[in-house]
C-alpha cells in the first residue's frame, strides 16, 4: 500500500480510498518537523464525509457523538446515595428499613412520614426483614406496625433481635395500662389517659406485706413509668398526665391481659425479680402459673430511637 491510498478494512470488504493531497503534505510536514496539527484531518475528514458534522463540534444531539459518554458525577447520579453504593432501595424505603430495625415499632400519629413510608414500599421493605429472618407486622386499623423474629422447628434460624425483659413493676404497670384502654374503648372513648399517680398507687398495691423500702420502690415505678413513656405505651400530654397508645394492645392481647390479671390476682405479689419474654414483638406472653416468671415480649434490634 503507498501513501497516496488509505486501506479501510471493514467486516465484509477491503475499501481503498484516496487521500486529498493536502493531507498527505500535512503528515509529511509533521513527520520531519515533529510537530502535530490536526487541522487537516479534520478538513480531509469533512470532505470525505459531506454529511457528518465536524469532529470538533460538541453542539450537536448525543448520536453525533455515538460513542461517547460524558460522565456523571457520583452527586447527580439519583441512584447512588454515596461512594459505592450497591444499594437498590429507594431512600424512603431505606429510612423505614432502618427505623424498623432500631425501633418496637412506627405509629402512623408519631411518625406521619415514616408511616407513609411503609405503606408506600410494604412489599420491598418486608422482603429484606425477611432476609434477615424478620416478620413485619402492619396492623392499619391501629395504625402500628412492628417487626418480630422469626421462628421455626423447620430450620435452624440465627437470632438478630436481642430479647429485653420487662420488670415485675413494668408488667404490673402494662396491666393496668391495657386495662383501662379496654375499660375506654368499651365506653366508646378515642383514648384513655391516667396520672403517674394512680399509677404509682397501682404498683404499690402489689408490694409483698413485709416491704419496707418504700422509698425506692417509688422510684422503681417511676424508672418503669418513663420506660414504657419512652417505648411508646404512654404519651405524655402533660406533666404527670399521660394518653395510652395503642401500642399496649397490641403487646397484650385480650387473653394474655385475661392471663396476667388472673395471675397477679392469685399470688403474682412483686419480688426482686424481671420479666423474661418469650417470642418476638409480637407481644405474646407464655401463661403463668404462681411461682412463673411472667413473660412479655421486649423485641429489639437497637435503642429506640
Amino acid at each position: 500500500m503507498t501513501e497516496e491510498n488509505w486501506t479501510d478494512v471493514g467486516f465484509d470488504e477491503v475499501t481503498t480510498v484516496e487521500l486529498p493531497a493536502a493531507l498527505i503534505e500535512s503528515l509529511a510536514v509533521q513527520q520531519r518537523t515533529g510537530t502535530s496539527d490536526d487541522s487537516a484531518v479534520r478538513e480531509s475528514y469533512t470532505s470525505l464525509h459531506d454529511d457528518a458534522a465536524p469532529l470538533n463540534d460538541t453542539t450537536g444531539s448525543p448520536d453525533d457523538a455515538a460513542g461517547f459518554i460524558q460522565p456523571v458525577a457520583m452527586e447527580s447520579d439519583p441512584t447512588e446515595l454515596f461512594a459505592g453504593d450497591t444499594g437498590t432501595l429507594d431512600p424512603a424505603a431505606r429510612v423505614v428499613l432502618v427505623r424498623l430495625l432500631g425501633r418496637r415499632f412506627i405509629s402512623a400519629d408519631r411518625d406521619p412520614g415514616l408511616w407513609r413510608g411503609l405503606l408506600d414500599h410494604q412489599g420491598v421493605i418486608e422482603s429484606r426483614l425477611h432476609d434477615l429472618f424478620v416478620a413485619l407486622v402492619v396492623d392499619r386499623d391501629r395504625g402500628i406496625a412492628y417487626k418480630r423474629q422469626i421462628r421455626t422447628g423447620e430450620v435452624e434460624i440465627p437470632i438478630l433481635l436481642r430479647d429485653e425483659p420487662y420488670t415485675r413493676i413494668e408488667t404490673v404497670l402494662l396491666v393496668h395500662l391495657r386495662t383501662l384502654h379496654q375499660r375506654e374503648q368499651g365506653a366508646g372513648e378515642l383514648a384513655a389517659r391516667v396520672d403517674a399517680e394512680e399509677l404509682e398507687a397501682q404498683a404499690l398495691s402489689y408490694l409483698g406485706p413485709d416491704e419496707t423500702n418504700i422509698a425506692a420502690r417509688q422510684r422503681e415505678i417511676r424508672s418503669a413509668i418513663e420506660r414504657l413513656r419512652t417505648e411508646g405505651f404512654l404519651d405524655e400530654e402533660t406533666p404527670g398526665r399521660y394518653r395510652i397508645t395503642a401500642l399496649v394492645e397490641v403487646v397484650l392481647t385480650v387473653d394474655r391481659l385475661a392471663d396476667l390479671a388472673q395471675w397477679l390476682r392469685s399470688g403474682g405479689a412483686m419480688s426482686d425479680g424481671t420479666v423474661t419474654p418469650d417470642e418476638g414483638s409480637d407481644g405474646e406472653t407464655d401463661v403463668p402459673d404462681e411461682t412463673d416468671d411472667t413473660e412479655i415480649d421486649d423485641t429489639e434490634a437497637g435503642d429506640d430511637a
